[in-house]
């Protein structure tokens, strides 16, 4: 920075700390958070040292000195510590309705760094489930994340799991069933193959377990949809539980893109229960997705005679349509197989439920891979347009990965958004293969995107193709790297971390229809926040996707705390039922920051003469997984697992 700068810079940062709203002079703040390094996103007041909340809002944001003096009686004050704080994440395409139905039941690979932990995990899990329920691992993972790189054969799953039916999905392309599952599902020789899908057969004709997109990834969903649900209680137990472990990943508002097998309003109830009830920890904007092909028109038509845009309130509120339009018009995104063409019925089915949408002044999202599948949607939305002025809407493409510059341009020309996820951190290689690095270098090709003026944020996917984990999309705007560790992106098309974070903050509020009330840490916006284990700014860029909170707050009220700020949230209630693997395993699996530097280490300098039967030597892998190596009954005497006695 040049002096001139510096010295202006200072003078911004003394005077934000008289900034505060007119309330600050009528009431004293409920909660102030001081000796803290905020990131406030806000130009005009880029830093701040502390923060005070009233009503949950930022009331005041500056310097120690000038929000500490206005604390009353009953203020909390919390100390940070020197922590970095930023604006709660925002993740601007999640199935966070869905997910929350049934993170109960479901073993999480994300983020667990090799295969023999992973199946260590199962086998564990395996041991806790009763009959009839299945063990499942639904998404959120990749192979490639895996020191092994690869994923189990059957015949390994079968012999972790012979009598208990295990599902393991994986991406959009295939999953993986044991000889229970498929018994408990009736799959046999006679069962014929959807259309878009495979059942794998050996010689003889029987089904060996493994389900293939082809490309459609119906084939998978219906499968889950087969296996055991949660009562309507324990639903509400687990939507609590996956809320949280956002909230420990920092994130405080999510747009939910509804999704298949997701019924409106039916399957909305848990989520409705838990705001009625004042339980619900994180913002929530849903869109409605069409759940029947040729029933499209009817669902919208009813839906926009029965519901109004944005009715709800902070928490909770309707976001508009999508991201299922019309069945017609989606591309899944296997990447493993060739780009799908869309039927020629899809214009016509697409251009009724637009015309619908536009009319009624709802705003939509459309799932889109592929600049094909894009081109022949604005060839719709551009025929809408026509009668129906779409500026002003916050209509906006998902995904988008192969856009070209001639359609980015025409979705700026009718005032469109992309909102853009980390499918391709998962999915890379599987790109490359297809198509080669060149191709890979600008996918979705985000700069240009912002250099077109488009509106562009950023999010997930989750849960069953990406995780729900912010921290993997931050580092893969940065880093340009996969969870594999392969480099598509050039550094020209990579984002700096400040502009990577504006996606997953400020950025957002468009496609919620939210702008100016939340996203940044500022006097009047509402009071969601993250206080980060480590500082996003200047940690290496590799350990970006380790991160997490250890304080969240959302509307000024801790909902998650860890560490020095275990007390200031209120504690979950136990995972329902007993055998939920959230019990033993937790969710997200975060490693410690130096964990590969000490696995390396240990493993090469280990003498000792027992190597471990999962880890071999790699002695740290063991102690450092979430994986309970110390469990000498129910672990090391079933897994052969020795590194708890090294």
């Amino acid at each position: 920075m040049t002096r001139r700068q510096t010295v202006a810079g200072a003078a911004a940062f003394s005077a934000a700390s008289l900034v505060r709203t007119p309330a600050m002079a009528q009431a004293t703040p409920d909660l102030i958070l001081t000796n803290g390094k905020f990131t406030t996103l806000d130009r005009a007041n880029p830093a701040a040292e502390a923060v005070a909340i009233t009503a949950g809002r930022f009331s005041a944001v500056g310097t120690i000195a000038g929000v500490l003096p206005t604390r009353g009686a009953n203020t909390r004050v919390i100390d940070l510590g020197g922590r970095r704080a930023i604006p709660g994440l925002q993740d601007n395409h999640i199935h966070v309705i869905r997910g929350g139905l049934n993170f109960n039941m479901e073993l999480r690979w994300d983020g667990v760094p090799s295969l023999a932990d992973a199946m260590a995990m199962l086998k564990r899990q395996v041991a806790n489930t009763p009959p009839p329920q299945w063990v499942r691992v639904v998404g959120g993972f990749t192979e490639h994340q895996f020191a092994e790189k690869r994923l189990p054969t059957l015949d390994e799953i079968n012999a972790a799991a012979p009598d208990t039916p295990v599902f393991i999905l994986h991406l959009y392309d295939r999953a993986l069933l044991n000889a229970a599952a498929l018994r408990a599902v009736g799959y046999t020789k006679d069962t014929p193959n959807p259309p878009g899908g495979e059942i794998q057969r050996d010689a003889a004709g029987n089904p060996t377990g493994l389900l293939l997109a082809q490309p459609n990834a119906g084939i998978l969903y219906a499968t889950l949809a087969k296996g055991p649900k949660l009562p309507f209680d324990y639903q509400l137990n687990s939507t609590r539980h996956f809320m949280r472990d956002l909230n420990r990943l920092g994130v405080t508002s999510v747009i939910d893109a509804g999704g298949g097998f997701q019924n409106y309003p039916d399957d909305y109830a848990v989520v409705e229960r838990l705001h009625a009830d004042g339980q619900l920890t994180l913002r929530i904007a849903y869109n409605l997705f069409t759940q029947k092909a040729q029933a499209e028109k009817d669902d919208f038509l009813r839906w926009t005679s029965q519901a109004k845009y944005h009715q709800g309130d902070d928490y909770f509120r309707l976001n508009g349509a999508g991201e299922m339009l019309v069945f017609s018009a989606a591309d899944f995104e296997d990447f493993r197989v060739a780009r799908p063409d869309m039927p020629p019925e899809m214009e016509g089915e697409l251009e009724a439920v637009v015309r619908i949408l536009a009319q009624n002044r709802w705003p939509w999202r459309l799932h889109a891979t592929y600049d094909e599948t894009i081109g022949r949607a604005l060839d719709v939305f551009e025929k809408v347009n026509a009668d129906v002025p779409l500026r002003g809407l916050n209509w906006f493409f998902d995904h988008a990965e192969t856009i070209s510059a001639k359609n980015i341009d025409r979705v700026a020309k009718l005032g469109g958004g992309i909102a853009v996820q980390h499918r391709m951190a998962y999915q890379g290689e599987y790109f490359v293969e297809r198509y080669g690095h060149n191709a890979a270098e600008s996918t979705p090709p985000i700069k240009r995107i912002m250099d077109a003026g488009v509106k562009i944020s950023a999010g997930t996917d989750a849960t069953r193709v990406a995780s729900y984990d912010p921290w993997v999309s931050l580092a893969w705007l940065v880093t340009g790297k996969t969870l594999g560790g392969l480099r598509l992106y050039p550094e020209r098309n990579c984002l700096d971390r400040e502009t990577a974070l504006r996606l997953w903050t400020e950025n957002t509020t468009w496609f919620s229809n939210e702008e100016g009330k939340k996203g940044r840490i500022e006097v009047g916006q509402l009071a969601d926040l993250a206080v980060l284990d480590r500082d996003y700014f200047t940690v290496p860029a590799d350990t970006i996707q380790h991160l997490q909170s250890v304080l969240t707050i959302v509307d000024g009220k801790p909902v998650y705390g860890a560490g020095d700020f275990a007390g200031q949230a209120p504690p979950p209630p136990p995972a329902m039922p007993e055998w939920s693997p959230v019990r033993t395993f937790g969710g997200y699996h975060k490693q410690a920051t130096n964990q590969n530097a000490v696995q390396r280490v240990a493993a090469a300098s280990c003498g000792c003469g027992s190597p471990c039967g999962v880890h071999g030597h790699a002695h740290a892998t063991g102690w450092s997984t979430a994986v309970p190596t110390r469990d000498a009954r129910s672990f090391w005497g079933v897994l052969g697992c020795a590194c708890w006695a090294v």
